[in-house]
């Protein structure tokens, strides 16, 4: 559902969507289309038609405001939004958040800057691939850092870092 005011056309979107697979031999980072910044059903699809047996998870780049990490599952997919107010100027942080059925905060959008951000959803999320709920709780709430910043860390640490650098020059960012 959409709130009024949100963002709903992916390209008025700067940012990007990668997909990251944990190969026998390492890592492969992978672009998902643009769309994928503008629906999670969509970045869910993209991250599901890779048909991969190993290890997939998405990392969504959005304005570098915030990010989103998915990562599929039979059940329903894990989801980590790093920024909960984003959901009062972005469609795909509301779609997270009723994902995780928590309800959208009810923050005025001229006192957005204002109010410090938090994350919703599971920081264990990729705590089985190397990367502690703990480290990335920091990572997150370093509020100080762009979301490519912070997903560079991530990638930093979680050793594809190279991978990640290789696809975001492909893309001119």
């Amino acid at each position: 559902m959409a709130k009024p005011g949100a963002q709903s056309d992916y390209d008025d979107v700067d940012g990007f969507a990668v997909a990251v697979v944990r190969e026998e031999t390492g890592w492969k980072v992978t672009e998902l289309k643009p769309s994928a910044l503008d629906s999670l059903d969509d970045a869910e699809l993209q991250l599901r038609e890779l048909r991969s047996a190993s290890a997939t998870f998405g990392i969504l780049n959005v304005d570098d405001e915030f990010f989103i990490i998915i990562r599929p599952a039979p059940a329903g997919a894990q989801l980590l939004l790093s920024d909960a107010t984003a959901s009062v100027d972005y469609d795909i942080a509301v779609d997270v958040l009723d994902a995780l059925h928590i309800d959208i905060p009810d923050l005025d959008p001229d006192d957005i800057d204002d109010v410090d951000p938090w994350e919703e959803g599971d920081l264990a999320i990729l705590s089985d691939l190397g990367l502690p709920d703990a480290v990335l709780s920091i990572i997150v709430g370093d509020t100080d850092l762009y979301a490519d910043e912070q997903i560079g860390m991530i990638a930093a640490r979680m050793g594809f870092g190279d991978e990640l650098s290789a696809v975001l020059d492909k893309l001119g960012r």
